[in-house]
């Protein structure tokens, strides 16, 4: 996000009297510049100049050296002489006595005095305070204390006027020095988006505010003066044989050498001050001008070490395997897409020096010792330097400019611009040659933009001079056209601009949004949430009910989290989506199960003092089509072709919602009355019926094996499909034990995962009404005895089957095993509801309904009914 400073942006437009920062940002979000942060001055109340009066050095028990001293502060600010607070080191006279650790002034230098009811950055207060046996009265500052960084000079300790951050300053006892260091600046933090990539700079944000406000507008390129230059520069060859999208890597590149600099040459304070208040730590001249010379005109620049450097410097694509040491330190790895700035190594080979709007390389960069340098001053194409930025994770302040666009006409003034900048104040000679390979893009063709488009378009009439006078505003070039349209070409700085539409935007932002009257569409009778919508806010309700709670994991995870669920080799739940720039390394693949990301959940709930845990999450899993799903890239000059698209849906990974809850420990607060029950297997299946049941339908329960639940305590939990058939879409049951102590879990912690998408699709369109019974209900419980791997739900089907419509209800009360069942058997205890819709039951229907029911199970699944 840019940092504007007003007082840079008021040497390219004018300000309004007395504008504020928070002035200035309502300005430019009126223009679609939005505000994100607003920095008032860093420095408020007493702040001034004082002279050091007396120094004593007084040694301390604990080995440290502090002074008392006495510093005048000006009359306004002094003591009364005839009442002084403290002992003086000398004669009495008007001053204040403050204690100071630093050792680089001595008597008679001005130096700046915070006094009582100064805040400095950081909310820092400084008030009168006893320390080392004297009352300290305010304090004498340093650079770091007001926010101005570390001093240019290298010397440590407090300001001395003259020297260091106050180079060429000098003032009076009580002037004020918030003035004097330039403390009083405010700063605006704007929000660029991605196709307005001019608004990096100083000069397209004061074009915008003068877009604004109406003030006048001084382009800062008018005033640098380019002389004619002869060619014969540092020798450039642009060798771009692999070009992406068939435009060439670099279209122009500058070359200029300034020779004689003295290493030793500070940064202006004034330019260390506005590189840091636009969030840039100063460095050494030549990298500070060139930073400075990037955010004032939006040009990224970069230098070499002109005697490390072996012409020619040759622009080309990367080879396979080529490694760079760029100048954060970091050994890369190239790919063949990656352009690259080389040379020639002195005739021994190629040597890499940086990588091509991005970043430079260790081998040729400016040192303290550099007293020749060549500036470097290029157009590179925006999609090649944005995948080389994400590719190697290096966003740069080059590379957000380059990728967004820069204007093509600027490499030759900006190296000029930072050269002179370079000579005034390092000295040297800027070379009375210059290298410019390549040339500026021809310019796109105009756009034909109908007088009556922009009205159509936003709904809202605009006079032709509104349409004419905001075009001519932003800098395009305006001509009449034969069948009253007009042809408008946009100017180098706004690559954005490439249809009618983006000039109707641009028409709309100047003349005002403001004047946009917003009117609500009428809301149709009949629409509203979809059936899908509807089922999925249901079904997050039901568990909110049941006392679970909602949480949010990212869906990301690492490679070891299969092992930690006891996942087989098989299990087609590792077939994750790999990322290629994952937010974390130790999590670069896409979860393929909720549970994946929801034990961790559960496991940094518990570990930062929760005793139990009771949460779900409704969100999306995905599984990888395998190694051979590759996608295309489409350009983005044209709609895809049909194809294209197909391979590209065909690629993506197969994504679901879907819907999971993990439980374990306490299931509510304890109480007098005794501990409360814990969370149990039965309650995931509980839950998950919960669900499916306020989505519109049941689940069956059968048993099975499924990682990462216990063997003996897991269901597939199924639904019937609309053709009949039963369809597994999740599973339910406690976890495994190892996978309990893997994840610090409390001892049974139960969970359950199944498919949204899949359940909402089973249910119902159309709920049945069930009539309301007017005769009364006869109950029945029966028990039968069957294999043990009989599932319930058959045992159940059977009796609804054999019992027929006056079956109401059969519920599953009790699982019975033992020696008295026998070997490989179990007991499943059913109770029945009957009733008719025609009259009260009989006991011989109700008798014959038993004896159906008796058969119906023996014929299904071999039950024998338990005496």
């Amino acid at each position: 996000m840019p940092r504007i400073p007003l007082t840079w942006l008021a040497e390219h437009t004018e300000l309004t009297a007395g504008a504020s920062a928070q002035q200035v940002a309502t300005d430019l979000s009126r223009v679609g510049l939005e505000e994100e942060a607003i920095f008032g001055a860093q420095v408020s109340g007493p702040l001034v100049v004082g002279r050091v009066l007396e120094l004593v050095k007084e040694p301390q028990k604990n080995g440290k050296t502090i002074n008392w001293v006495r510093v005048d502060v000006g009359p306004e600010h002094n003591e009364d002489a005839d009442n002084p607070k403290d002992p003086q080191p000398g004669e009495e006279r008007p001053s204040r006595g403050i204690i100071c650790g630093a050792h680089n002034f001595v008597e008679g230098d001005l130096v700046v005095v915070s006094l009582p009811g100064t805040v400095l950055p950081g909310d820092f207060a400084i008030a009168a305070r006893r320390t080392y046996g004297h009352t300290s009265d305010g304090m004498i500052c340093s650079g770091d204390e007001l926010g101005l960084g570390e001093d240019p000079s290298g010397e440590d300790g407090i300001i001395v006027l003259g020297r260091g951050h106050a180079e060429g300053l000098t003032g009076e006892p009580g002037d004020d020095a918030i003035a004097l260091l330039g403390l009083a600046d405010e700063v605006v933090e704007i929000n660029v988006t991605p196709d307005r990539g001019y608004c990096f700079s100083m000069r397209g944000v004061a074009r915008e505010y003068s877009h604004a406000t109406g003030a006048s507008f001084t382009d800062p390129v008018t005033s640098v003066d380019v002389p004619q230059a002869e060619a014969g520069g540092v020798a450039v060859q642009l060798r771009d044989q692999a070009p992406l999208r068939e435009v060439a890597g670099c279209s122009r590149f500058v070359a200029l050498e300034v020779r004689g600099v003295d290493p030793a040459a500070q940064t202006p304070r004034w330019m260390a001050r506005r590189l840091t208040l636009a969030g840039m730590r100063p460095i050494s001249l030549i990298v500070d001008v060139t930073n400075y010379v990037m955010l004032d005109l939006g040009q990224p620049l970069h230098a070499y070490d002109a005697d490390k450097v072996v012409a020619p410097i040759v622009v080309r694509r990367a080879r396979k395997g080529e490694k760079l040491t760029t100048l954060d330190d970091v050994t890369r790895t190239l790919d063949p897409e990656d352009l690259l700035i080389t040379d020639s190594e002195g005739g021994e080979g190629e040597r890499l020096l940086g990588i091509a709007g991005v970043m430079g390389g260790k081998s040729t960069e400016v040192s303290s010792t550099t007293s020749n340098i060549v500036l470097e001053a290029a157009t590179f194409h925006s999609i090649s330097v944005a995948r080389s930025a994400r590719r190697h994770r290096l966003p740069s302040e080059a590379s957000k400019r380059f990728e967004r666009g820069v204007d093509p006409q600027l490499p030759l003034v900006a190296a000029y611009r930072a050269a002179q900048l370079i000579a005034q104040f390092g000295g040297g000679e800027i070379a009375p040659t210059v290298t410019d390979e390549g040339s500026v893009p021809a310019p796109a063709a105009a756009i034909t933009l109908p007088l009556g488009d922009a009205e159509r378009v936003v709904g809202i009439a605009y006079t032709p001079e509104q349409v004419r006078g905001s075009l001519e505003m932003i800098g395009c070039q305006v001509e009449d056209a034969r069948d009253g349209s007009l042809a408008v070409s946009p100017p180098s700085w706004r690559p954005d601009l490439t249809i009618r539409e983006d000039l109707i935007e641009e028409i709309a932002r100047l003349v005002g949004y403001e004047t946009i009257p917003s009117i609500l569409p009428t809301a149709p009778g009949g629409r509203g949430l979809t059936r899908a919508q509807r089922a999925r806010r249901d079904a997050h309700r039901a568990l909110a009910e049941a006392g679970v709670i909602e949480v949010t994991s990212y869906p990301f995870v690492g490679e070891g989290i299969f092992d930690a669920l006891r996942y087989e080799a098989d299990d087609t739940r590792r077939d994750a989506v790999r990322l290629l720039n994952p937010l974390a390394d130790d999590e670069p693949l896409m979860r393929t199960s909720l549970l994946q990301t929801l034990l961790p959940v559960a496991r940094r709930n518990l570990g930062r003092g929760e005793e139990s845990v009771a949460i779900f999450q409704l969100g999306t899993t995905s599984r990888s089509r395998g190694e051979g799903a590759r996608s295309p890239v489409p350009a983005a000059g044209q709609r895809p072709t049909d194809a294209e698209l197909e391979e590209v849906l065909a690629a993506l990974p197969v994504q679901t919602r879907t819907l999971a809850a993990v439980v374990g420990g306490a299931s509510g607060p304890g109480s007098w009355q005794g501990e409360i029950a814990p969370w149990s297997w039965t309650d995931a299946f509980d839950l998950a019926r919960r669900a499916a049941a306020a989505v519109g339908t049941e689940l069956e329960v059968r048993q099975t094996e499924h990682a990462p639940f216990h063997p003996g305590r897991a269901g597939q939990l199924r639904v019937l499909t609309a053709d009949g058939e039963s369809t597994v879409i999740g599973h339910a049951g406690e976890l495994h034990p190892a996978v309990v102590k893997e994840f610090g879990l409390p001892a049974r912690t139960s969970a359950f995962e199944l498919d949204l998408e899949a359940l909402i699709a089973a249910a119902p369109a159309v709920v049945t009404a069930t009539p309301v019974p007017t005769y009364p209900v006869a109950k029945e419980d029966f028990a039968f005895v069957v294999d043990q791997d009989v599932p319930a739900a058959a045992v159940e089907a059977a009796i609804i089957v054999g019992i027929g419509d006056l079956a109401e209800n059969v519920h599953l009360f009790d699982v019975f095993t033992g020696e008295q069942i026998g070997e490989g058997k179990k007991s499943l205890a059913f109770a029945v509801r009957l009733r008719s819709t025609e009259g009260t039951l009989s006991a011989e229907q109700i008798g014959e309904a038993r004896k159906r029911c008796i058969a119906a199970v023996d014929a299904a699944v071999g039950g024998v009914l338990r005496a």
